[in-house]
C-alpha cells in the first residue's frame, strides 16, 4: 500500500466521522442520470426513530380526534339548547371551511418557511392547539358562564349563542389546520421507513381517540359525583377533553427533535461538501439511481405507502430536486389553477369525493341531534329541567354510542378492505362503500328505531374508511400509471404532475362539502319541518355517488 493511498484512506475515514457525527441526520446521495457523471445532489436523511418516539409523536392525533369526536357529538345539541333557531344551526359549520379553503394553502406554505428556533412546525402546532382549547372552552362553557353573569333572559340567550358559535368556528378552524403541521413534522424528522410506521401509528391512534371521545360522550356524567362537582355534563366532557388535548400535545412536542430551518440548511451544505469524496454512500437507498450490470443507470422504483395529507402538507424547501426550481409558495390561485387544469379522470375523482363527503357530513354532523329529536322524541328547546329536554339528552348520549360503533367499524373495515381488494378492486370497494352507506342511512330514516339505528351505524364506518383511503389510493395508481408511461416514452419523471397538488385538491373537496352542507341543510330542515330529512338527504346523495363512481371514475388496469 502506497503512502498516497494511505493518505486518501485517512481523508475518507475523517469524512465518514464527520458525517456520522451529525446528531440528527444521516445522508442519502443520489446521482441524477447516466449523463451527469460526477454531478451529485445530496439529501439530508433523518435517522431511524424508535417505536416509543413515534407513538409519542402520534399522541397529538389521539388528542385531536378525541376533541373532534366531542365536537361532532355535542355542538349541535349545545347550539339548540342555547336557543339557536333551526334555520340557522347548520350555518355554524359554514364559516370554518370557508376560512380553511382560503387560508389552508397559505398557512401550509408559511410553515414551510418558518425560521423559529422551535423549528418550522412546532410553533404552528402550539398556536393551533391553544386555539382548539380556547374554542372548546367557549362552546362547552359559554352558556354556563353567560348565565352566571347576565340575568336578563333575552340578553343571556343572545350572548350565549354568539359565544358558542365563535367557539365552534375557532375550534373547527384550528382542528382542521393542525393536522397538516403534525404530518409535515413527521415527514421532516423521520426517514422513509419511519414515515410509513409513523403514519400507521397516526391512523391507529386517530381511531382510538375518536372511539374514546364518543365513549366519554355516551356516559351519563350528570348524575355522577364528578358531574356534581364540576356543575354539569358539559363541564365534565370539557375537563376530559382539555386534559387529554394539553397533555398529549405537550408529549408530541417533545417526541422528536426538530431542527430549525436555518440550521437544517447549514447541515445540507456541510454534507454536500463532505460527501464529494464519497459519492456512493447509500447509493441503493430509496429513490436512488443504481448502476445495473450492463452499465446502464435505472431509477430504483420501489413500492411506497401513500398518505394524502402528508403529501399535500409536507412539501419542504430543504429537500432539493435536480432540474427543478426552488419550491414556490402555494397560493389559492395556484391551487385553483392546478385543479382546473387536471386531467378528466382526476377531476371525476374529485367530484365523486365531493359527493361522498357531502353525504357523509350530512349525516355525521347532525346524527346525535337526529337521535335526540327523532328516535327518542326529545325537545332541545325545552327547559333544561324538563322531561322533554332530559329525553333529548338521553338520545344524544345514545347517539354517541352510535358514533363509537362507527369508529370501531371504520378501523375493522380497513382490514376487510385488504381481503376484498384482490376480488373487486379499488373501484368495487369505492362503489360498495357508497352503496352500503346510502342503503343504511335510508333505512335509518324510514325506520328510526333505537336498536336498528345503532346496528346500522356500522355502515358509517364503512363509508368513513372508504373516504379516507380509496380516493387517495386511486390518485397513487393514476400517478404510478403516468410515471410508467413517461418512462416508456423516455420523458423525464420530474416534469410529471405532483401528488401534493392533486391530494390538496381532494382535501379541498372535504371543505367544499362542508360549505355545501352548512349553507343548505339548515334551510332544508326548516322547509321540511323535521330533522329526519338529514338522513334521507345523506342517503340520496350517497346513492347518486354510487352511479357517479360506476359511470365516471376510472380504474387503472395493468397489463
Amino acid at each position: 500500500m502506497t503512502l498516497q493511498t494511505e493518505k486518501d484512506l485517512a481523508k475518507l475515514s475523517q469524512t465518514e466521522v464527520q458525517v456520522t457525527a451529525m446528531d440528527l441526520y444521516t445522508v442519502d446521495c443520489r446521482t441524477k442520470s447516466a449523463e451527469s457523471t460526477g454531478d451529485i445532489f445530496c439529501v439530508v436523511e433523518p435517522p431511524r426513530r424508535s417505536t416509543g418516539r413515534l407513538l409519542m409523536h402520534s399522541l397529538a392525533m389521539f388528542g385531536r380526534e378525541f376533541c373532534y369526536a366531542v365536537e361532532a357529538a355535542f355542538v349541535t345539541p349545545v347550539l339548540l339548547s342555547v336557543g339557536l333557531p333551526k334555520r340557522l344551526y347548520s350555518l355554524v359549520w359554514l364559516l370554518s371551511p370557508i376560512l380553511g379553503f382560503i387560508l389552508q394553502p397559505i398557512i401550509g406554505s408559511a410553515s414551510d418557511y418558518c425560521k423559529s428556533s422551535w423549528g418550522r412546525r412546532r410553533p404552528y402546532i402550539v398556536t393551533l392547539g391553544i386555539m382548539m382549547l380556547i374554542g372548546m372552552t367557549m362552546y362547552l362553557n359559554g352558556d354556563a358562564v353567560i348565565s352566571a353573569i347576565v340575568s336578563d333572559k333575552t340578553v343571556k340567550q343572545t350572548w350565549a349563542i354568539v359565544i358558542v358559535m365563535l367557539g365552534v368556528v375557532l375550534f373547527d378552524f384550528a382542528a382542521d389546520f393542525i393536522d397538516g403541521p403534525i404530518k409535515a413534522y413527521l415527514f421532516d424528522v423521520c426517514s422513509h421507513q419511519d414515515k410509513e410506521r409513523g403514519l400507521h401509528f397516526h391512523a391507529l391512534l386517530t381511531g382510538l381517540g375518536g372511539a374514546l371521545g364518543y365513549f366519554i360522550g355516551a356516559m351519563d356524567w350528570g348524575h355522577t359525583a364528578l358531574g356534581t362537582l364540576l356543575g354539569s355534563e358539559y363541564q365534565v366532557i370539557y375537563f376530559f377533553s382539555a386534559v387529554i388535548l394539553v397533555v398529549f400535545v405537550i408529549v408530541h412536542l417533545f417526541s422528536i427533535p426538530e431542527v430549525p430551518l436555518g440550521k437544517e440548511d447549514s447541515l445540507n451544505k456541510e454534507s454536500d461538501t463532505s460527501l464529494l469524496l464519497k459519492p456512493n454512500v447509500h447509493s441503493s437507498g430509496y429513490g436512488a439511481v443504481v448502476k445495473m450490470p450492463n452499465g446502464n443507470h435505472e431509477p430504483d422504483i420501489r413500492p411506497r405507502s401513500f398518505s394524502a395529507l402528508s403529501e399535500a402538507n409536507s412539501i419542504t424547501p430543504s429537500v432539493k430536486q435536480p432540474n427543478q426550481e426552488f419550491q414556490r409558495r402555494m397560493t389559492v390561485k395556484s391551487l385553483m389553477t392546478a385543479m382546473l387544469s387536471m386531467p378528466a379522470h382526476y377531476r371525476c375523482l374529485c367530484v365523486s369525493h365531493l359527493i361522498g363527503w357531502t353525504a357523509f357530513l350530512c349525516n355525521m354532523l347532525f346524527f346525535t341531534d337526529f337521535m335526540g329529536q327523532i328516535v327518542y322524541k326529545g325537545d332541545p328547546y325545552a327547559e333544561h329541567n324538563s322531561t322533554a329536554y332530559q329525553t333529548y339528552e338521553r338520545g344524544v348520549e345514545i347517539g354517541c354510542w352510535g358514533m363509537c360503533i362507527n369508529a370501531i367499524s371504520s378501523a375493522s373495515y380497513s382490514y376487510i378492505q385488504q381481503i376484498l381488494l384482490p376480488y373487486i378492486g379499488l373501484k368495487g370497494l369505492y362503489f360498495t362503500g357508497y352503496f352500503l352507506f346510502g342503503l343504511g342511512t335510508g333505512l335509518i330514516g324510514l325506520f328510526p328505531n333505537v336498536y336498528s339505528t345503532l346496528t346500522l351505524c356500522t355502515v358509517f364506518g364503512v363509508m368513513s374508511s372508504t373516504l379516507y383511503t380509496i380516493p387517495y389510493n386511486l390518485i397513487s395508481e393514476y400517478h404510478q400509471e403516468a410515471e410508467l408511461q413517461r418512462m416508456q416514452e423516455g420523458k423525464p419523471l420530474e416534469d410529471s404532475r405532483g401528488k401534493g397538488v392533486d391530494c390538496a385538491a381532494l382535501t379541498c373537496m372535504v371543505q367544499l362539502a362542508q360549505i355545501i352542507v352548512g349553507a343548505g341543510l339548515g334551510a332544508l330542515v326548516n322547509l321540511a319541518g323535521s330533522v329526519v330529512v338529514i338522513v334521507i338527504c345523506a342517503s340520496a346523495v350517497s346513492l347518486i355517488g354510487c352511479l357517479f363512481v360506476a359511470l365516471f371514475v376510472r380504474f387503472v388496469k395493468y397489463k
